[in-house]
């Protein structure tokens, strides 16, 4: 498949008020009679990870997918602050701008605390919850591998000298026996070539909050504590099961905190559960769709 192919769409641009240009796809229905899809992307994938969805479900709703800043086709500024909360900000400055209305908000990884950190401040744009293999809650839990890429340094020349966290994630973010086709692992990987594109990813590692004192902390206690604002929202779960991030601990807390979630675990997907079982997902989602009220 060639790269047009892979990725078919426009790169629109929007100005954020410190002037770094924010990019975000934006397809289908705009008439906003109809909900639309919000879908927030996490560490180190960017819009890209959300392709299938844009191309099949634009056809009947607005598709809307952005990349964080320093991610994907965004602006990548070397002193930013890469933060939780600024994240946050320029998702609600996107969605202000785009007057977004009837959202149906997607999120995978990093993309669950942003993407919630903006429904939990307007509960009432948000029509329905798609959650994937993410987390909008504080968890002390951080893998070896992990840790290994937010040590002083060292983690750095690994996350931008040697792109190992980039790298490394596609081959370890799909379940055993999986694998990516060599166009959408080069694709993936893309945007994150140099040691100055590779800035946000070292810093969503080292953004991850283990105690109090770290930024971020603050920020997911909030977004957690305003979670149940969501209790009668219309909401599905599709989790990979394999997920050594993202493991059944996060899944068993999200059952925790949205009892009545529509949640499907699969045993055979991995933490790019959108890459190792999109055919039933595409399935699920259509119908979770067509159910939701007007």
């Amino acid at each position: 498949m060639s790269e047009k192919e892979l990725y078919p769409f426009q790169s629109k641009k929007f100005e954020l008020a410190g002037g770094q240009k924010l990019a975000y796809i934006d397809e289908g229905d705009q008439s906003g009679d109809k909900p639309c899809l919000l879908m927030v992307h996490g560490n180190p994938t960017w819009s890209f990870y959300y392709r299938n969805l844009v191309k099949d479900f634009s056809n009947s709703f607005r598709c809307i997918a952005l990349d964080h800043i320093g991610c994907g086709y965004s602006d990548k500024p070397q002193d930013y602050n890469y933060t939780l909360a600024q994240h946050v900000d320029n998702l609600c400055a996107l969605v202000e701008h785009l007057k977004l209305k009837n959202v149906v908000m997607v999120i995978h990884d990093w993309g669950g605390a942003i993407g919630m950190g903006y429904a939990t401040r307007y509960p009432e744009s948000i029509k329905a919850l798609l959650i994937l293999n993410t987390a909008a809650f504080f968890s002390s839990r951080i893998p070896f591998r992990i840790q290994m890429c937010r040590i002083p340094l060292i983690g750095t020349l690994i996350n931008r000298g040697l792109n190992g966290f980039a790298l490394a994630a596609v081959t370890m973010a799909t379940a055993k026996g999986k694998s990516l086709p060599v166009e959408v692992a080069k694709k993936l990987v893309s945007p994150y070539d140099t040691w100055s594109n590779r800035v946000a990813i070292d810093a969503f590692v080292k953004d991850i909050p283990t105690n109090e004192n770290d930024p971020a902390f603050a920020p997911i206690k909030e977004i957690e504590e305003k979670l149940s604002v969501f209790k009668d929202t219309p909401k599905m779960m599709l989790w990979g099961g394999q997920d050594f991030c993202f493991n059944d601990s996060f899944y068993e807390k999200w059952l925790q905190i949205f009892p009545n979630i529509d949640a499907h675990k699969y045993e055979d997907g991995g933490h790019y559960v959108l890459e190792d079982c999109y055919a039933d997902i595409k399935t699920r989602l259509e119908k979770f769709l067509a159910q939701l009220p007007d």
